[in-house]
């Protein structure tokens, strides 16, 4: 077995409780081991993005127990891109942690590696009750860190976000336990081919199960009308932790992608399973992007933007068919660069506002930095999707996708609609923020340092490569969504790992 697999697990566990060990008084030590660990995370990924890449499924066997009577990890070509993914938002939020954040409340580093963990825990697990639990463990460290550095806002935010996913996880437990009492399993690969073998009678309660996950994945991925614990979470939260917030969302879009195509496809794809999927998106991008135009503050605006991603990328994936999934994970990494991007600008212009912060038309001061407008400027552009971006690109792709589809007028209608509003609103925000003439910086603000520079630089740079380098990286996306299509692959891959060493009594209960 191919060890590699299970280090972006490994690492970010073992880093948390070395820092436990270590303490918040030794601050400069602890940020070394946590940025040390993310790095050294974050480069796993990029290995096994290549091994990824030669399009063999890698499955890891704990304990050497095979499938589906053990804890199963699988490399694929979409977790391995959401790996890396994950490792370059989290070394751009753990460097601007380090930059000060990290001090404003206790175990920092500690609770965003088990996050890290949580993270690629979840796109690494091969059966859905290690999906909850990886869930679990990410959404407890954000629970923590929503609320570092305290404030009467966050704490407001964090009673309806616990609340809200405390009670989504309970959901979780009750559709799982459906399943695994009609199938007898939970590994995602074993259940694909038990749902094609159940009696009639098990089917109806085996699809309420599967319904009401795609429901519970919908809200972690804040998809309406379960997305109001997003935006004010998202705004309230510290800079560093709104950033890694921003590939949260995603678990939720990934846990539905995986689970439709492959534990439900045979049923005829999602647009078949789930017809309510592509109206809900819709709707979803359509508030989402009045949201942002009506918005506060920048980071609020942010948030918006994010759950508008949501529903773009949905809507792709909801009419089916590898080219709209290809489209969707291409806009999926945009988005994500974006959001991240746009968090920090928000946390960076506000603190040249002095009281204003990054409130949008109320403010009696400008931001007054011409790098900090001109990288606004670049940001906005990919999130409204303006050409050339990586942002227009990803839209175009969905656009064309969808063209032969029932629904692409309405498709059409509402990205195109939302993609304008997005433009005002960004507009709208760099007026107030950037480009006011007769305003003037607020008093003694201090410069951002070259460390504060370099995430923004990292999300900025990786936003404008994805857009130069978008004929390779669509090709790479294109032979991606063709993985996911081909469920068949998958399955043999994990339940052909070593079937001949699982002891005679668990064989036979598998063959019941």
């Amino acid at each position: 077995m191919n060890h590699l697999v299970v280090m972006p697990i490994l690492l970010p566990a073992l880093a948390a409780g070395l820092l436990l060990a270590v303490g918040d008084r030794r601050l400069t030590a602890t940020r070394i081991v946590s940025l040390a660990a993310t790095l050294l995370t974050a480069v796993c990924a990029a290995m096994l993005m290549a091994q990824a890449a030669t399009g063999m499924h890698q499955v890891y066997l704990l304990g050497d127990w095979p499938a589906p009577f053990g804890i199963v990890l699988v490399l694929d070509r979409l977790s391995a891109l959401l790996l890396l993914l994950t490792g370059i938002v989290a070394v751009a939020a753990c460097t601007y942690a380090a930059c000060g954040w990290d001090s404003r409340g206790g175990h920092f580093h500690v609770l965003f590696q088990f996050q890290l963990m949580g993270l690629n825990g979840a796109f690494l697990t091969g059966d859905l009750f290690n999906l909850f639990v990886f869930f679990e463990v990410l959404l407890i460290a954000s629970y923590c860190l929503l609320l570092h550095g305290l404030g009467l806002p966050r704490l407001r935010a964090a009673m309806h976000y616990v609340l809200l996913n405390l009670t989504g996880s309970a959901v979780f437990l009750i559709a799982v336990s459906l399943l695994y009492g009609v199938t007898g399993t939970l590994n995602m690969a074993h259940l694909a081919e038990r749902l094609t073998q159940l009696p009639p009678v098990d089917v109806p309660l085996a699809h309420a199960a599967g319904l009401i996950l795609l429901g519970i994945f919908g809200l972690k991925a804040a998809l309406l009308p379960l997305h109001f614990w997003l935006p004010a979470a998202y705004s309230s939260a510290s800079a560093p932790v709104a950033v890694l917030f921003a590939i949260m969302t995603k678990v939720g879009v990934y846990a539905i992608v995986r689970v439709s195509t492959l534990v439900f496809g045979a049923d005829g794809g999602i647009a078949h399973f789930a017809p309510w999927l592509l109206p809900v998106a819709l709707t979803t991008l359509a508030v989402a992007a009045l949201g942002a135009l009506a918005a506060e503050r920048l980071s609020a605006c942010a948030a918006y933007l994010t759950v508008g991603s949501v529903g773009t990328m949905l809507a792709a994936f909801a009419t089916g068919g590898a080219e709209a999934l290809a489209a969707a994970l291409f806009y999926l990494v945009h988005s994500t660069f974006g959001a991240a991007a746009l968090f920090l600008l928000a946390e960076l212009a506000g603190r040249r506002r002095g009281a204003a912060g990054d409130a949008i038309g109320s403010g009696d001061v400008t931001v007054n930095c011409a790098l900090l407008g001109v990288t606004f400027l670049l940001v906005a552009a990919s999130v409204a999707g303006l050409p050339p971006t990586s942002g227009f690109l990803g839209k175009l792709m969905i656009l064309q996708a969808v063209r032969e589809t029932p629904a692409a007028a309405w498709i059409w209608l509402v990205i195109l609609a939302a993609g304008l509003i997005t433009l005002l609103a960004c507009v709208r925000a760099g007026i107030s923020l950037f480009w006011d003439g007769k305003q003037e910086r607020a008093g003694n603000v201090a410069e951002p340092s070259s460390a504060e520079w370099t995430p923004l630089v990292l999300l900025v740079a990786c936003s404008m490569l994805l857009m130069v380098a978008a004929a390779p990286v669509k090709r790479h996306i294109d032979a991606t969504a063709a993985q996911i299509t081909d469920r068949a692959d998958y399955i043999a891959a994990v339940l052909g790992a070593s079937p001949e060493r699982a002891p005679r009594a668990l064989r036979e209960r598998g063959g019941q």
